[in-house]
């Protein structure tokens, strides 16, 4: 019996129905390419979690099977997973432009990472990986080089467009690759993965451009300090920050330690120019006179520890905000972080600082396609089936909509969460396949996945209600409790010993252990009538549901 030609698998592990730990695996018979191993940043119910990465249970069962990490920009929800995910793969190498080798260098060396090579892919690049053609196609984007990938395959052309738009001025003049996109739509395109996150956005996104002539006109008729908040990772933005303070003879200090670092790589590798006495260290910046001076430093999204939060809160050691100070927070929220954006602009404005920010004036504009440029890149590809990818799940919907709309039929638009394979076989025809593990993995201190579901349950009801321990001390040949129950409450409600709640809690112990039987020093069985009694008061007392721990000691 023939063995049936092998089916291109395409696996999300990470970045539909979410924004952020993009991975995208592609499987053909026993090859795996996987684009992207990013991070996300934990919401508000995680408690105590520091970054969320994608499961790669699928890949590990695969180890030997997987041929290539290929990297579209170095965005942390691009990138950031990386140096949890690379040690399962060791030797597997990972194709990346010059600037993001640059920034993952860094990062890697950070982590002690030293057995994965890191090799050139640039724009225009084609590379062949077992039965992949890998192709990397220029794309606009808030980070230099960014790529998209088309992968020429068994079954067909499949093109993932990373994070894009089309700024048809960007600042760095490098356009967005038409020509290659206009090819493979000619040579057809069997599937599309496309960027969702501004699905919802009629129109076009604006070109970076516009932002420089924001920042002209805010700072030309000012005479104190202009505090600049962006991305560190926004190469471009910082490049506009450098040559609007020149046009006003200002000198610039960057300030936040991503972005002394992504400046100083940026530089090195040609991505930023500027004359290198523009430049003054964070040190020198009170030798400068206020209305010389632009100071540009991360923080854009209120994060507690960073430059401009911590300006913001009076505990920065190079910068403290006075009255005359200007603040132009050039982003907007990413949606979860907007209580914190507020509370650091309220902060500012309290400090006497004027602050522009994203609903007072567009100083900002997004790195991400329109309604418009959605469709045109759906136009130009012309492909059979689309996913799409990179976004919360209301804006997959509008994506699939905008597809219908360009020509692909309803039945081949694969609205799809993390882990639904696409088989797509060698006849060219699609389906959805059997699910694989894809939740989240969390990275909480130095532990990679160790806290789970159970832990963070925990920590919800412990942050919500609080905590009762009860010690109980007992007579180990008879049985007996000895004293009173000592009773400690954390988070729950503060009580002395005199309380009724705490008196009445007291006598539904003793009664939970008065039980006859001599085999009452059974510890389990003897926690477990504690803990129940003591709920179920506590519930009726105070409608609250505090995490009980009974601890019995025998004497």
């Amino acid at each position: 019996m023939p063995t049936p030609d092998p089916v291109l698998r395409i696996i999300p592990l990470g970045g539909v129905g979410e924004i952020g730990k993009n991975m995208y695996v592609f499987e053909y018979g026993d090859d795996i390419v996987v684009i992207d191993c990013g991070l996300m940043f934990p919401d508000e119910e995680m408690f105590g979690i520091d970054l969320v990465v994608p499961d790669i249970t699928y890949l590990k069962e695969r180890k030997a099977n997987v041929r290539a990490f290929l990297i579209t920009h170095a965005h942390e929800d691009h990138v950031g997973g990386l140096p949890y995910v690379l040690p399962e793969f060791p030797g597997v190498p990972i194709y990346a432009s010059t600037l993001a080798r640059g920034l993952l260098g860094s990062k890697i060396k950070e982590h002690k990472l030293h057995n994965n090579p890191l090799l050139a892919m640039e724009p225009g690049d084609e590379i062949q990986i077992g039965p992949f053609g890998v192709v990397a196609f220029r794309i606009g984007h808030s980070i230099p080089d960014a790529m998209g990938i088309a992968l020429r395959t068994p079954v067909g052309v499949v093109v993932h467009t990373g994070d894009f738009k089309f700024d048809h001025t960007p600042v760095d003049g490098k356009l967005s690759d038409f020509a290659i996109l206009a090819r493979m739509g000619a040579e057809g395109v069997i599937c599309l993965l496309s960027d969702s996150t501004r699905a919802e956005n009629p129109g076009y996104t604006p070109s970076e451009r516009t932002v420089g002539e924001a920042f002209r006109e805010i700072m030309e008729p000012l005479d104190g300090r202009v505090i600049v908040a962006t991305f560190a990772s926004n190469i471009a933005r910082i490049q506009q920050v450098l040559d609007a303070a020149a046009d006003f003879d200002r000198q610039v200090a960057i300030i936040g330690r991503s972005m002394e670092q992504n400046t100083r790589v940026a530089t090195d590798l040609g991505y930023l120019t500027y004359e290198p006495s523009r430049v003054v260290g964070k040190d020198k910046i009170n030798d400068v006179p206020d209305n010389k001076l632009v100071i540009a430093t991360t923080g854009a999204q209120g994060e507690p520890m960073s430059g401009l939060a911590r300006m913001a809160n009076r505990d920065h050691r190079f910068v403290e905000i006075q009255p005359g100070d200007t603040v132009i927070v050039s982003a907007s929220p990413i949606p979860g972080n907007e209580e914190y954006v507020a509370r650091t602009i309220d902060n500012l404005f309290k400090a006497g600082a004027n602050v522009y920010y994203h609903t007072i004036k567009r100083a900002h504009v997004s790195g991400h396609a329109s309604q418009e440029e959605l469709k045109l890149m759906l136009g130009l590809t012309k492909p059979k089936y689309f996913i799409p990818i990179h976004g919360e799940f209301r804006m997959q919907v509008q994506h699939g909509r905008l597809a219908i709309e360009t020509g692909v039929l309803a039945e081949n638009v694969f609205i799809i969460e993390n882990g639904t394979p696409i088989e797509i076989d060698g006849d060219g025809t699609a389906r959805r396949g059997q699910p694989v593990p894809a939740g989240y993995v969390y990275v909480d201190g130095l532990s990679v996945g160790e806290v789970g579901e159970i832990v963070l349950r925990d920590r919800r009801a412990l942050a919500n209600d609080g905590m009762f321990m009860i010690v109980v001390t007992v007579d180990k040949q008879t049985g007996k409790v000895l004293g009173q129950p000592e009773i400690i409450t954390r988070g729950f409600v503060h009580l002395n010993e005199q309380d009724p709640i705490i008196q009445g809690a007291a006598s539904r112990i003793l009664e939970a252990v008065q039980n006859p039987g001599d085999h009452i020093s059974e510890i389990a069985l003897l926690k477990s009538q504690i803990k129940d009694g003591v709920s179920r008061y506590l519930y009726e007392q105070t409608k609250r549901r505090p995490m009980v721990f009974p601890v019995v000691v025998e004497v």
